[in-house]
């Protein structure tokens, strides 16, 4: 559902009491309140999504890395609202945190995606076109496409080569280490700014 961020301290239940639904805003009220200083946007995404494309004043903490002391003394007793690419992280970083905060939390509605739709203003890494997932998958996929092809016209043992990228990609799911990821992060274009972790 989406509400008034003036209803959202009234929105979190008793710890006694089923959980709410959770509370989302509208990204032209977050603007407003976000350019009033009332409240912490916290973008829940991950660091390299946060690099690529972020909207001026979002604090950067990855969905994985969320501390709820460090969020409560950011916060100074304003509204934590987070956001993300389309919602879905928002809206369980609220369910994670939604109660451990002594202050009002709430999600953005459609995340940057809703925000860039609105017409406003985000900041853009110039020097990246693509966040690391997006050109891990391309360069994986065009390999893989590749390796295909030189098995059907050359050799079949270049079929190696395809499940050489595919144990790669087991190998990072499983690990969280991806060396593909590490080679291209080191490539000129990719060698930009770093996440924020502190409210401006």
């Amino acid at each position: 559902m989406s509400t008034s961020i003036q209803d959202v301290s009234h929105a979190t239940p008793p710890a006694h009491e089923a959980p709410a639904s959770p509370v989302t805003i509208e990204p032209t009220e977050v603007d407003v309140m976000l350019k009033a200083d009332a409240i912490l946007l916290i973008d829940v995404r991950s660091s390299d999504e946060h690099r690529h494309e972020r909207i001026p004043g979002a604090v950067c903490m990855p969905l994985d890395w969320l501390d709820p002391e460090a969020i409560e003394r950011m916060a100074a007793g304003r509204t934590i609202v987070f956001h993300c690419r389309t919602g879905r992280r928002s809206d369980e970083a609220m369910g994670r945190l939604g109660r451990e905060l002594p202050v009002p939390v709430a999600g953005m509605r459609g995340g940057i995606t809703a925000w860039k739709a609105e017409g406003l203003s985000v900041d853009r890494d110039p020097g990246r076109s693509l966040p690391m997932m997006r050109q891990v998958q391309i360069a994986a996929g065009a390999m893989i496409v590749a390796f295909t092809i030189l098995a059907a016209l050359i050799d079949p043992w270049f079929l190696l080569g395809t499940a050489f990228v595919g144990g790669g990609l087991c190998f990072a799911g499983i690990t969280g280490t991806c060396g593909l990821a590490v080679v291209l992060g080191v490539m000129p274009w990719n060698r930009r700014t770093t996440c924020s972790t502190t409210a401006t």
